[in-house]
């Protein structure tokens, strides 16, 4: 949520807490000007809660008499799911669906009881999303949102981790932030048992347990991108090369970040077209074949020679459907 959508939110506050209110008042309070104050007012009208102005020399604004909004009665996990699509949808649509993404969200926070309130304020603050999410791995509300609420009050944590292994371990860790990435979440954090920044798929995580004392996170620091980057690189079971002919500019919008990094080829004569070098790791080459066809330019397999057989067996099945004739995949 956006800082001015929050502190609308914390108008409406303000102002259930009964009484007039001036402007001069309620600017200070939230920090803003009194142009801005009008301005988060008439938000509020917008979103139909009755803001009444008062004039004269003690005027200024107040909810109608006898107007509260009524507790709405939802589950841990129900506000979570209701919270992380509006989140969702406000993240990938444009403008006018964001802006009613963000009025829902304000409705929705208003109604639900303050103990949840308070906790779900924690992960609108630390939430980040990539780009093609895709919600598919739900987290345990319990654990996200004791990591949220860690994330931002800046305080350890202790968990207990299953790796992609199945080796467990407990360990402590500074949160650093949450992302939502193709509907897995992970958590981005300094890992206090290697002292180095990790990565945490949170379905892996087991318990999850608020450590006393707090820490000061890295100024700038993006989890998203920090994400991105480092799934990028993580180890796999093989290491592809690919030589593509084209600029940087040209190949790097083909390929998503998460799968594919992509450098310039030194020293390249001065005479031949520009190439340059993708390297993607994985657990398996059968879905590569078919992603640098997608690329519609020349390439050349460096390694390993395994992929060359691979992309042999995908031209087979292609001429072979070109042709009108059956063949079956390898099992």
């Amino acid at each position: 949520m956006t800082r001015p959508t929050a502190r609308v939110l914390a108008l409406l506050e303000l102002l259930q807490t009964g009484g007039t209110h001036t402007v001069g008042e309620l600017a200070g309070r939230l920090g803003v000007d009194e142009r801005t104050v009008r301005r988060y007012v008439t938000h509020l009208t917008d979103l139909d809660i009755p803001v009444r102005s008062v004039r004269g020399r003690y005027g200024g604004y107040r909810l109608a008499p006898g107007y509260r909004m009524p507790p709405l009665m939802l589950t841990d996990d129900e506000a979570v799911a209701v919270l992380l699509g509006l989140l969702t949808s406000r993240a990938d649509r444009p403008t006018a669906a964001a802006r009613a993404a963000d009025s829902a969200t304000a409705k929705l926070r208003r109604v639900l009881p303050p103990r949840l309130t308070a906790r779900l304020d924690a992960l609108i603050d630390t939430v980040e999303f990539t780009a093609d999410t895709r919600p598919e791995v739900a987290a345990e509300t319990a654990v996200l949102l004791r990591l949220a609420e860690a994330t931002r009050e800046h305080r350890p944590v202790a968990i207990g981790y299953t790796d992609r292994n199945g080796r467990s371990s407990q360990r402590t860790v500074h949160p650093y932030g949450l992302v939502d990435h193709s509907g897995r979440w992970y958590l981005t954090g300094m890992d206090s048992d290697s002292d180095e920044l990790r990565q945490f798929r949170l379905d892996r995580i087991t318990a999850v347990s608020t450590q006393p004392g707090t820490f000061t996170p890295p100024t700038e620091f993006e989890p998203a991108a920090h994400l991105l980057s480092a799934l990028a690189n993580a180890p796999y079971r093989h290491e592809v090369s690919v030589r593509v002919q084209g600029t940087l500019t040209q190949v790097r919008p083909l390929l998503p970040a998460t799968i594919a990094t992509v450098q310039e080829i030194d020293s390249q004569p001065a005479d031949t077209s520009p190439w340059v070098r993708i390297r993607i790791r994985a657990e398996q080459l059968d879905w590569i074949p078919a992603l640098l066809a997608g690329l519609n330019r020349p390439f050349i397999i460096e390694h390993p020679d395994t992929l060359n057989d691979a992309v042999r067996a995908l031209a087979g099945r292609l001429t072979a459907a070109a042709d009108g004739r059956y063949q079956t995949q390898p099992r």
